[in-house]
């Protein structure tokens, strides 16, 4: 009976001590204890896993067998009967299951490598992601990297983006952090890389918090910001005090984008004189400030009532379009917003939308803007726009720096934090005149 206790009270000292180790530093834990286990399991199971999914494959191979063999002469018709064993080489089907990798861990599951049957494509694989996280108990499991003859799944544990965190990270020149990947790192724009994006989303989708994120961590930085805000400008007015134009309008929207226009023509001038080939092989003190373009409701701009104004339409529309097509070389990028994006609003949505390399797609309300924001990248990243839950605001499909598409979530900005850096950052807003040269038809209210 002692001895009983005892090993009983050892088995409770070492579930609390596990229990403890786990609730106060889960990553060593995780790398650890639980890890190791998963990998086991893993690797166990994964033959019968690949069955169930359909990815296995029979192959035929030459076994060696013994077959009994019932000897015809008089012995055979005594009481015994007599046989003789004869080896033959017969060729069977074997079920195989696709080779595995290592294993190597993450901070929110592990990678692994999987090397292709004859015959099977990525797709496979993708299609049956689902069903590897049921059996594996994990909350998802991806195709994340693919090469000639294999893939890579990732799996991860638990839901990264339930909540999420940033911690303060030193900005660069054009670089926003807004929240999180789905992977646990930081979700960045770069708008250097990526020069241009799409933001898509219905009301209380998190689009407009993005649009918070975004002109926080650009206030500090030595950029200007130009608004177009054909709600009235309700949305951007608050921003002002970093501001350097705002229009409100759709004429003042033509005559904004007109100036920009003629920015770019300036910088193409400036750069060809000095033999670069963008704004950043300039000298230093030659080079012009980066203007960040942030466009709220852009099907606003391409909506006519009647046809007295298919005329303005036209001009936005073309005015856009050579932006985004010019404005990577000479550091004038776009961030293009709208509830509804759809190639209903004519031709000049959709060749914008190709010069759009950066898609954000929040939870939608008709599958057409889901279908303009991701159809032409990768139909599961459209799949999954469209399982978007509304309880999870923020959270959206990301496509841009890497070339593979994201969930991501971005993390809850108020207002007023985005109003406050507006103001905190007041004296780095660069002056429209000086900057375009020219007098400008549009400033932001005071």
């Amino acid at each position: 009976m002692t001895d009983l206790l005892l090993v009983l009270g050892v088995l409770a000292a070492a579930a609390a001590g596990l229990w403890a180790w786990r609730r106060w530093h889960p990553a060593s834990f995780w790398y650890g204890i639980a890890f190791p286990l998963r990998a086991v399991l893993v690797y166990l199971t994964w033959h019968h896993v690949a069955s169930g999914c359909k990815l296995t494959r029979n192959r035929r191979r030459f076994r060696l067998t013994l077959d009994a063999v019932p000897v015809v002469g008089p012995a055979s018709r005594s009481t015994a009967t007599v046989v003789e064993h004869k080896r033959r080489v017969r060729r069977v089907d074997v079920e195989h299951a696709p080779r595995l990798g290592v294993l190597r861990p993450t901070r929110l599951g592990w990678r692994m490598r999987l090397r292709l049957h004859d015959g099977q494509v990525p797709a496979d694989y993708e299609k049956a992601a689902e069903g590897i996280a049921h059996a594996w108990r994990v909350h998802s499991v991806r195709v994340v990297d693919v090469r000639p003859g294999y893939v890579t799944l990732w799996a991860t544990m638990r839901d990264p983006l339930t909540e999420v965190t940033l911690s303060p990270a030193p900005a660069e020149l054009l670089t926003v952090r807004p929240g999180k990947l789905e992977n646990g790192r930081d979700w960045v724009m770069d708008f250097r890389t990526v020069p241009h994006w799409l933001n898509a989303g219905a009301t209380q989708s998190g689009k407009s918090n993005l649009a918070n994120a975004v002109i926080r961590d650009l206030a500090p930085q030595p950029v200007a910001l130009v608004g177009f805000d054909l709600k009235g400008g309700v949305e951007f007015t608050p921003y002002a005090p970093r501001l350097s134009a705002l229009a409100t309008t759709r004429k003042e929207s033509v005559d904004l984008l007109s100036d920009l226009v003629g920015e770019v023509e300036n910088r193409m001038v400036t750069c060809r004189a000095h033999g670069a080939r963008n704004v950043w092989t300039l000298p230093e003190h030659l080079r012009p400030v980066p203007v960040v373009v942030l466009v709220d409701e852009v099907a606003e701009l391409f909506l006519m009532a009647d046809k007295s104004e298919k005329e303005e339409v036209s001009r936005t529309a073309t005015a856009l379009l050579r932006l985004a097509q010019l404005g990577r070389a000479f550091a004038v990028h776009l961030i293009v917003c709208g509830q509804r994006i759809g190639s209903d609003l004519g031709p000049g949505v959709t060749a914008l939308r190709a010069q759009l390399s950066g898609r954000v797609c929040h939870r939608v309300n008709d599958p057409e803007t889901a279908n303009m924001t991701l159809g032409d990248l990768d139909p599961a990243a459209l799949d999954a726009a469209r399982a978007i839950p509304a309880e999870t605001p923020g959270v959206c499909i990301v496509a841009g720096q890497d070339g593979a598409w994201h969930r991501a979530r971005s993390v809850y900005v108020p207002e007023q934090a985005a109003e406050q850096a507006a103001r905190d950052w007041a004296h780095l807003t660069p002056d429209w005149d000086a900057l375009v040269g020219s007098v400008p038809v549009v400033h932001p209210a005071a």
